[in-house]
């Protein structure tokens, strides 16, 4: 079978043990995230999950990754990235080429200054979320 090639915003990446890297299927929504998590659990706190979104809105909520960092590389438009810090909100200017690391347990969120597409290198395992 020849390779084809894949758009990282309809098709995530999931990076695993022994240096895997496999096709993940459309995300359709949270309830994708809960069922990526069960099935790449065996991959522990190694496990990754690259994808791309665009955004055209502030986020509707906060989420926090317990088990790992987390790279956020802004490819286009203007984004503040906000996380709690100590009781602080801190927040980090990005453009396109830039990219800040939400280090694990880190609650965060982000607002949209220009709409743009944003990458994601994500340790999912244990990601929580609450409203905002």
């Amino acid at each position: 079978m020849k390779p084809v090639p894949f758009k990282l915003s309809d098709k995530p990446i999931h990076l695993g043990l022994g240096a895997r890297a496999e096709v993940e299927s459309p995300i359709t929504g949270i309830e994708w995230y809960e069922s990526y998590i069960q099935r790449r659990e065996s991959d522990g706190i190694e496990g990754r999950l690259v994808a791309e979104h665009s955004f055209d809105a502030d986020w509707d909520s906060w989420e926090m990754h317990p088990e790992g960092c987390e790279v956020v590389y802004c490819i286009s438009g203007r984004m503040e990235l906000i996380q709690e810090l100590d009781g602080d909100m801190v927040t980090i200017e990005l453009g396109p080429g830039e990219y800040a690391i939400n280090e694990p347990g880190v609650w965060h969120t982000a607002n949209v200054r220009e709409p743009g597409t944003v990458l994601f290198i994500t340790a999912g395992l244990g990601t929580q979320h609450r409203r905002r």
